[in-house]
């Protein structure tokens, strides 16, 4: 905490009361175990995410609309998870009276169960996609796209470990893969407009890959902004790890 933060809480102190630990404050112990109860959490919810990627993924390939369907379900426990660390970090703020750096960190937590909200969605998303798909046979191989799904699925364990120890360097290491995820959408999206121009009857199969695709692309945009996030928590400043 800067020098000016640490003369602003001392002189809120109340008599008898420590330096750093103004009127209306809990102690600092309350405050370091509240900010780990929903660092863990946000973990936890991670976890979450990576598998429902995994798992929609896998329904694509197997043509599972049981599996698919049982991904949108599972839609509602990162629901569940996010509203959990929104109350977490809502009643830290009202309790505790964060500053500086303990601010800085719960609102950094809260966009980051944000993004991971998001990322659950798109998972949600390419299940439902499945679901309209499974009737007809693809139109080409899935490879490409199991390949990026698999990759935002290594992208959000990735961020999720820089998040553990705040690794500005890691992130930073994360957020530049979102190229190879980047690549694999350029290169699905050629073939499948290639593919629909020679045959109309691909249109609506390739236009639901296509859609599958954008939404998994989006996940390695989501992983970018919470690497922006971690990066933000190490040092404090602003900036965009994808210009």
């Amino acid at each position: 905490m800067p020098a000016d933060d640490d003369r602003s809480a001392a002189s809120l102190a109340t008599p008898g009361q420590p330096a750093g630990q103004a009127a209306g404050q809990t102690s600092r112990p309350t405050l370091d175990r509240d900010e780990q109860a929903i660092k863990d959490s946000v973990l936890r919810m991670g976890s979450l995410v990576e598998a429902q990627i995994l798992a929609s993924i896998d329904t694509l390939v197997e043509h599972d609309v049981t599996g698919a369907e049982r991904v949108i379900a599972g839609d509602a426990r990162i629901n569940d998870a996010q509203r959990e660390v929104t109350t977490l970090i809502a009643r830290t703020i009202a309790t505790q009276q964060p500053v500086a750096r303990d601010l800085r960190f719960l609102l950094a937590l809260y966009h980051v169960a944000f993004e991971l909200e998001r990322i659950g969605d798109h998972a949600a998303t390419v299940a439902k996609i499945v679901i309209r798909l499974s009737a007809e046979p693809p139109v080409k191989p899935y490879i490409d796209l199991p390949e990026m799904g698999r990759l935002g699925a290594e992208l959000v364990r990735g961020i999720l470990r820089a998040l553990v120890t705040i690794d500005d360097a890691l992130a930073r290491e994360v957020a530049a893969r979102d190229d190879e995820i980047d690549h694999l959408y350029n290169r699905i999206f050629g073939e499948i407009v290639d593919l629909m121009r020679r045959d109309p009857a691909n249109v609506e199969r390739g236009t639901r890959i296509l859609l599958a695709a954008h939404y998994l692309e989006r996940i390695g945009d989501r992983v970018t902004n919470i690497a922006e996030d971690v990066v933000y928590l190490a040092s404090g400043e602003v900036e965009d790890l994808n210009p």
